[in-house]
């Protein structure tokens, strides 16, 4: 199952190495020059749909539980001030994500809407310190019965070109839904209250949708 922010590309990614192929093998006479050209194409188109493909998570919804918004591995956890919306100090978890991770960003939490906000910005790498500050990012809180306001904060890196939101004010969010999509390697931060018990650890490999992160 492809993300449905990935169809254009994939049809023109399709298309162009259709083209390339066809001039290959209409101009180029030498075998193993072609049969190159079709390799890397294809090799390269797979890539691109790799990329894209959302599949399906049975998320165990539980008004108790934080789940991983995103897949990736878990780079940063710290206590931060948080200058944004709480303004104050929040525990900060971080999940990066390498181009070859579902790209797909699911809600954290079941809850309602209460702030989503887009911010153009840099490109530095999404591991930079300040790349959460300074880098192209939207900020999304989500208000929840158990933990009450979790912040959830996607990150462009160097390669990510386009953040996509679908969170809006008043929104009904349920745990687990696809809630926006990030083109090509990034991050994820959570926001969460200093109290809050994790269930993850640095450098551990999570599932959006499915690695729980903390509970009550």
């Amino acid at each position: 199952m492809f993300h449905k922010e990935g169809y254009k590309i994939l049809g023109f990614s399709l298309l162009a190495f259709l083209i390339i192929n066809i001039l290959s093998y209409s101009f180029i006479d030498i075998l193993w020059l072609q049969s190159a050209v079709l390799i890397i194409t294809a090799v390269l188109f797979l890539l691109v749909v790799q990329f894209f493909r959302n599949p399906q998570r049975k998320t165990v919804i539980n008004d108790s539980t934080i789940v991983s918004p995103v897949d990736g591995k878990v780079v940063v956890i710290e206590e931060v001030f948080e200058k944004e919306f709480f303004k104050e100090k929040r525990l900060q978890v971080s999940v990066f994500m390498s181009p070859i991770n579902v790209h797909v960003t699911r809600y954290p939490v079941n809850g309602v809407v209460t702030y989503s906000k887009y911010h153009p910005g840099k490109y530095l790498v999404a591991w930079h310190p300040k790349s959460s500050e300074e880098n192209e990012r939207t900020t999304v809180v989500v208000k929840n019965k158990a933990f009450g306001e979790i912040l959830y904060r996607q990150v462009a890196g160097a390669l990510a070109k386009r953040i996509v939101n679908y969170a809006k004010v008043n929104d009904k969010a349920v745990q687990g839904d696809d809630s926006g999509f990030i083109k090509f390697g990034s991050r994820v931060d959570l926001y969460l209250p200093l109290n809050t018990k994790l269930n993850i650890k640095l450098n551990e490999k999570v599932k959006g949708g499915v690695s729980v992160i903390a509970k009550q």
